[in-house]
Parts: C-alpha cells; sequence; structure tokens
C-alpha cells in the first residue's frame, strides 16, 4: 500500500511538473521594475513585460470617431524586445479595416496588468503608456514578419491555432509619438530615437520546474 502512494505521488509530481513546464514557456515573471527617473526605460519596460493592451483606430464604420480595442501583442522573444509592438490581427476585425483605409493609431498599455502597482490605474505611480503612430502591415515572407511571428507566438502559443481562414497578418505600430506617466507631475518627455535606443530589458525568470528539483 505504502509503494501504491509512493507511486501516486511520484506521477502527481511529474504530472504537475509537464503542466508548467508546458505554460511556463508562454509566460514572464518580473522581479522589478526599472528606476522612475530612466522614463526611456520605464516606457520599454512597460511594453515587454505586457502581453495586451488597447490599440485604437479611426473608425470607417462611424465617421472616424475613435475606436479602442483590446488585443494581444508582442515586442519581440523574451528579454530580446525590441520595443515596437507586434499584432496578429485578421481583417474580420474592425481595428484591422480602419488601419488599412487610415492608418493612424495609438495603443496604450499599464503596469496594472502586470501586478506591480497596487493602486488605481489612474494613479499616477501606476504607470501607463500611449504611443501614437501608424498601424501598418508588414510584408508578407519578410525578415521582420518572422522575427515578429515568432515574438507572437512565444508569448500567444494559441495564436498558431487560429483559423487560416481568417486571414490574419502581422501588424506593426510605427511610433511617432510617446507618452508616459510614470509620477506625479504629468507626462515625461521622451522621444521615440531616446525609447528605441534604451538598453534591452533584462528579464528575470523564475524557473519552478528548476526549483522543485533541488527539494
Amino acid at each position: 500500500m505504502e509503494l501504491q502512494f509512493r507511486l501516486r505521488q511520484l506521477f502527481f509530481f511529474f504530472f504537475l511538473l509537464t503542466v508548467l513546464e508546458q505554460s511556463y514557456s508562454a509566460r514572464i515573471l518580473t522581479i522589478s521594475k526599472p528606476d522612475r527617473h530612466d522614463v526611456a526605460a520605464s516606457a520599454r519596460w512597460l511594453v515587454s513585460q505586457n502581453i495586451w493592451g488597447v490599440l485604437s483606430t479611426l473608425s470607417i464604420e462611424h465617421q472616424g470617431a475613435p475606436f479602442g480595442n483590446v488585443v494581444s501583442f508582442s515586442d519581440g522573444l523574451p528579454g530580446k524586445g525590441s520595443g515596437i509592438p507586434y499584432f496578429y490581427l485578421t481583417s474580420l476585425d474592425p481595428t484591422t479595416r480602419n488601419a488599412l483605409k487610415d492608418a493612424r493609431a495609438s495603443f496604450a498599455v499599464s503596469e496594472s496588468p502586470i501586478g506591480t502597482c497596487k493602486r488605481d490605474p489612474m494613479d499616477p505611480t501606476c504607470s501607463k503608456l500611449t504611443l501614437t503612430g501608424k498601424l501598418v502591415p508588414l510584408d508578407e515572407g519578410s525578415e521582420e514578419e518572422e522575427v515578429a511571428k515568432k515574438a507572437l507566438f512565444t508569448k500567444h502559443p494559441e495564436m498558431m491555432d487560429w483559423p487560416k481562414g481568417h486571414d490574419f497578418r502581422v501588424f506593426k505600430l510605427e511610433i511617432i509619438d510617446i507618452f508616459l506617466i510614470n509620477w506625479y507631475g504629468g507626462a515625461k518627455s521622451i522621444t521615440v530615437d531616446e525609447y528605441l535606443r534604451s538598453k534591452s530589458i533584462k528579464v528575470s525568470s523564475f524557473n519552478l520546474i528548476s526549483e522543485l528539483s533541488k527539494r
């Protein structure tokens, strides 16, 4: 009986490890955010650590009224983000149709979903970022599209199983303006060049599989 109990425990342990290992590859766990005075790094951190945001375009169905849509995104492989948001969008979605008619768009992310801010999302100390620019499709078969797909599918594995007949394409936001609030005193001044040249965010991940195996 004791042997059977031990075998069951062992089976459950390896089953749990398998599940965790599969889910771990698509998840990034952060340890801290940059110093608030380093505004470019703060903006890049927000983009690298989030997996979704609100993408706004100009509606062709509502006389150009702003249309906000919750979308998944990625700016690169874990720890190798470029700061440029990439999206996997279908032509069945109004966001895509809007962008193909008028590329002007903005993309907003917040610190709140990351879990490092415990205050109301509108509190100035809870960082928020809006990137404004042009939402454009990538050339199919291009090197950039392949890199973007890898980045998107790494953070969002289920995208690979989305219907092929729904005309999904990779888009990116060509950034023109950056609006960041990460403390009191209003929006911080960041140029696009400062944002893109900011050093890559080093992501420290906690490997639960490794930690469990040490016990």
